[in-house]
């Protein structure tokens, strides 16, 4: 480039001839380099995001930031995320375990949405030191937490009062994972689940990993909720945990699923039939020719 510059100046040619004697392509002769340095505002909204999110790591991060508009590789994040002291403590190493002592009972693995339900409980205590008990209700194919019920007590009838709605606004599962709870094993709930068609699944005695999908959300209920917050009332726990489940289901990436949260908010515009018919049926004012067309 320093040679096509000078031949320009002492011969007075052109920059395509220079260019095509000198053997230079005209794109990197004219090329500028574009200094771009996000890094300082890339750290900003990352630190930003980390402590809304304290147990998000670099590849939620990124998800989220993603969303948000940024162009960002997951690796650069890392580097950033290490440098600000925002890393998460390793893992243990799991242990796989699909089959018993004796290989007898293999765990049945969900094929498609509405084949498995996991049910367990969870439980917590208010700043007065009063527990409550939450029944966490997941979808092991999709991931979704259908449910997350707070009360003070509950036992195989509240079970069932949280299950019924989630059966007529989900549909009924084929089978129902959970321990050998009390409130699980009870004849009465056990009597009415066969009725409506549906199959319990007990896990064997001491394998939570059995129970991983709801084992796995428990956990994160526990780590990014339960342990941050400090609730007065069981209202005020109510309404959290139910915002933090709709927030688990519609934006917080999942890494079984591709970095996607289970259940994402859509916007369905509304089609010109829809606006003509809510015209006509309320008469408040009458549409524009571009809210038709």
């Amino acid at each position: 480039r320093q040679a096509v510059i000078y031949v320009r100046q002492k011969l007075d040619t052109s920059e395509r001839r220079t260019c095509k004697t000198i053997g230079l392509a005209r794109s990197t002769q004219r090329y500028g380099a574009a200094a771009k340095n996000d890094d300082d505002n890339l750290r900003l909204a990352m630190i930003r995001l980390a402590k809304q999110y304290g147990r998000y790591g670099y590849r939620k991060l990124a998800q989220l930031l993603r969303l948000e508009g940024w162009v960002v590789n997951h690796k650069k994040l890392e580097r950033l995320c290490r440098e600000e002291g925002l890393q998460l403590p390793h893992r243990h190493k799991k242990r796989k375990r699909l089959y018993h002592k004796d290989s007898s009972v293999i765990r049945l693995r969900p094929q498609y949405p509405r084949h498995i339900w996991s049910v367990d409980f969870v439980h917590d205590k208010l700043s007065n030191g009063r527990s409550y008990k939450m029944l966490t209700v997941i979808d092991e194919y999709t991931r979704e937490a259908l449910c997350v019920a707070a009360k003070q007590r509950m036992g195989h009838a509240e079970v069932l009062d949280a299950l019924y709605p989630l059966f007529l606004k989900h549909g009924k599962p084929h089978y129902i994972r959970s321990d050998n709870g009390s409130e699980f094993i009870a004849r009465d709930l056990q009597t009415w689940l066969k009725k409506v068609g549906i199959k319990p699944i007990q896990i064997y005695p001491g394998s939570p990993w059995e129970n991983g999908y709801n084992e796995s959300f428990n956990g994160k209920l526990r780590v990014e909720l339960l342990n941050r917050e400090i609730f007065y009332t069981l209202k005020e726990a109510q309404v959290l945990i139910e915002h933090w489940r709709q927030h688990d289901n519609t934006i917080r990436p999942h890494s079984s699923l591709g970095y996607r949260p289970p259940a994402p908010e859509t916007v369905i515009p509304e089609s010109p039939d829809q606006v003509f018919v809510q015209w006509a049926t309320t008469g408040s004012g009458l549409p524009s020719t571009s809210s038709l067309t």
